[in-house]
């Protein structure tokens, strides 16, 4: 049996996210998962390294499945481009240790959210940014920014609701970048929640037009209150950019 590590780029927009739906065809691993068992003829689940929300992008998601096939990885790269719709790359395709599992071996992911912050959005751009024209000061989102890094109990920074499962998770960066008029925010560390990029993102954002203090996001942290935090930005503008093993 070979184990083999996709690398994965996808335009979200018309879909439902990452994880297959019984109720619908529209998702990225239904796509990805009817086109190998017919290249295979085997029955194949494909796992994720995490699953991105309905709306939400990737340049770099990693996935993996295990297949008796003798396929060569470059027929197998060829066929599945030729068959996945035109929003699906599979970018690369190798060989993974027998152990190799997508999502538990998962050390870091990067994600960046993407905020056309200009008077007029070029249309080119609209599907993967948010327009957003009220100004922004930087330096307070900076600011708040600090306060996020570092290991902490981010439930408030969630849609989950009570879990018996830990919330602590670890920010090792966050970078705010211009580029024109694009603001990109980068976020780095072990792991994220259910909308947790979003819903910081949102709260950075309110920070920057002065409807919120940084210092709150201290509160946020003691009290673990979702509807204490900003708001969930919307998920076309979210891109999964890389993940670390």
């Amino acid at each position: 049996m070979r184990n083999l590590m996709l690398k994965i780029q996808y335009d979200g927009s018309r879909y439902l996210g990452w994880q297959r739906l019984g109720n619908s065809d529209m998702t990225i691993q239904g796509k990805l998962e009817d086109v190998v068992c017919r290249m295979t003829g085997e029955d194949i689940s494909i796992v994720g390294s995490g699953r991105t929300d309905a709306g939400v992008h990737a340049r770099g998601q990693v996935a993996n499945f295990i297949t008796s096939s003798e396929m060569t990885l470059g027929d197998m790269k060829s066929y599945m481009n030729h068959y996945l719709p035109k929003d699906i790359v599979i970018w690369d395709i190798s060989e993974a240790p027998e152990r190799f599992h997508s999502r538990y071996n998962v050390k870091g992911k990067k994600y960046a959210y993407y905020l056309w912050t200009g008077e007029v959005q070029p249309p080119f751009v609209r599907k993967y940014s948010w327009h957003f024209e009220e100004r922004l000061d930087l330096g307070k989102m900076k600011e708040a920014s600090a306060m996020l890094m570092g290991a902490h109990d981010f439930i408030g920074f969630s849609s989950l609701k009570k879990t018996k499962k830990s919330t602590v998770r670890r920010l090792d960066s966050i970078e705010l970048r211009m580029d024109g008029d694009m603001l990109v925010i980068s976020f780095i560390g072990d792991g994220f929640l259910h909308n947790m990029v979003r819903i910081l993102t949102g709260t950075l954002i309110e920070i920057g037009t002065g409807k919120m203090i940084p210092e709150r996001i201290e509160e946020i942290f003691r009290s673990g209150i979702r509807s204490e935090a900003g708001i969930t930005v919307p998920p076309h503008g979210l891109f999964l950019e890389e993940v670390y093993y």
